[in-house]
């Protein structure tokens, strides 16, 4: 009898099962210092404890995308080890910050699954948990995979698609407990632009970019404990290891420092797509196009609405071409909603 596990395929997931990820992570203070190598992450209420305090928090929680990375890397084994894409992101929130000495860990549940046409895939529809180590959840999200099928001669399930929110509202979002902007030091921020200086429809160029290197990709991909194959085994994709999405995302919103230095905490996740490939040695560039502003039941805390797009060589504001479909430029998709001092 074998004892690896060679992942689950298509015919393994059901409607309702309930999956528990391994392995229990404990964040220490040495991630955020890594976090902070790998992406030119700079926001101050993830850099200074001080700064943080100020603004009501018992000290500086790490980046929510690490937090992030380290919910999604326990679901890889699980759901992912033999997807073919990462299709979708829906309905994602933040709910605590997560702190140095926290311990996360993972539990999924089957929402949805439909075999595709071509009878060797299907996509599966999984709302993953994030739980600390008193059980309290600190995020959740949808995500959607294309799966491969163990035999492709085994029938297709019974097609159930989850109804799933186009958007998250402002009343969906989950403002930090003592968060306060009223001694915010926009100066130590870094910029002076306050939430209402920013118009729906407005984009911005984050200028900056950076070259992705093969051993950081893989070292940031280590740190999260994801262990989908085709970010490391050549044979999986001879044209080259497929940089992990994550490390997109975390590049891309720390390139959006520039311009967007007070959009401090991320609290929804409404969508998202990795539109194309990123391989080692693109140069990965940003743009944001504001899509919505909200005020909050907090005093003095905004809500803004980004549509967040990583590039290799893409103009700022070009997306889709006249067919609809990504422009092959295109490498990120992510639409979220960030908290900003008004």
């Amino acid at each position: 009898m074998t004892k690896t596990n060679p992942g689950r395929f298509f015919e393994d997931y059901q409607v309702g099962q309930v999956i528990r990820h391994a392995v229990p992570r404990t964040i220490a203070e040495g991630e955020r210092a890594l976090y902070h190598a790998l992406y030119p992450a700079r926001h101050a209420l993830y850099s200074s404890d001080v700064f943080a305090g100020d603004c009501g928090l018992e000290g500086s929680p790490v980046d929510d995308l690490l937090a992030f990375h380290v919910v999604f890397g326990k679901t890889v084994p699980d759901v992912s080890l033999n997807a073919v894409a990462n299709l979708g992101y829906a309905e994602g929130r933040w709910l605590k910050p997560v702190y140095p000495g926290d311990t996360l860990r993972s539990e999924s549940e089957v929402i949805g699954i439909k075999q595709n046409s071509n009878g060797k895939t299907g996509v599966v529809y999984v709302r993953t948990r994030g739980f600390n180590q008193t059980d309290e959840v600190v995020m959740e999200y949808v995500r959607w995979v294309m799966v491969r099928k163990r035999d492709v001669e085994a029938p297709a399930p019974q097609t159930v698609l989850p109804d799933l929110k186009s958007a998250l509202s402002v009343e969906d979002l989950v403002i930090p407990e003592s968060l306060t902007f009223e001694n915010y030091d926009f100066e130590l921020a870094g910029e002076p632009h306050r939430w209402g200086d920013y118009a729906v429809g407005e984009v911005i160029d984050h200028v900056d970019g950076v070259t992705v290197e093969e051993a950081e990709h893989m070292l940031a991909t280590r740190l999260w404990q994801n262990t989908a194959k085709v970010h490391f085994d050549l044979t999986f994709r001879p044209e080259g290891r497929l940089i992990y999405g994550g490390h997109v995302i975390s590049m891309a919103r720390a390139l959006s420092f520039n311009g967007l230095a007070n959009a401090q905490m991320i609290v929804g996740l409404n969508g998202g797509a990795h539109a194309n490939p990123c391989f080692s040695g693109d140069t990965i560039k940003a743009w944001s196009e504001v899509l919505d502003k909200a005020e909050t039941d907090v005093p003095g805390v905004g809500a803004i609405r980004l549509r967040l797009v990583a590039t290799k060589g893409g103009t700022a504001g070009e997306l889709k071409g006249k067919d609809g479909k990504y422009l092959p430029t295109v490498l990120l998709d992510l639409d979220y909603w960030a908290l900003m001092p008004i």
